[in-house]
């Protein structure tokens, strides 16, 4: 992983206690397009499970990942992120 996907990581660690956390660097499947400059770590997908999404929905969810990122998601940090958030239990 990159330095990018490390601060990600460390972030939603410290903020959602995932049981489950995966970071795709989706970068390279958009070279071309707006928001990525060549040098990578600009477009990802995260995958994670926490206890914290139990009963809140896709919105909330996703709202709170985005308050976990917070300034990584400014212009000049990251472009593009895909979360699929799970509760425990959840297929």
């Amino acid at each position: 992983m990159g330095v990018m996907a490390d601060k990600i990581e460390a972030r939603l660690r410290a903020a959602l206690a995932p049981e489950m956390l995966e970071i795709i660097d989706d970068s390279d499947s958009h070279r071309g397009h707006a928001g990525h400059d060549g040098s990578g770590e600009s477009h990802f997908t995260v995958r994670l499970t926490a206890a914290g999404f139990a009963g809140k929905s896709r919105v909330a969810r996703q709202r709170l990942v985005y308050d976990a990122l917070g300034d990584l998601m400014a212009p000049g940090g990251v472009h593009a992120l895909v979360i699929k958030a799970s509760a425990p239990g959840e297929a």
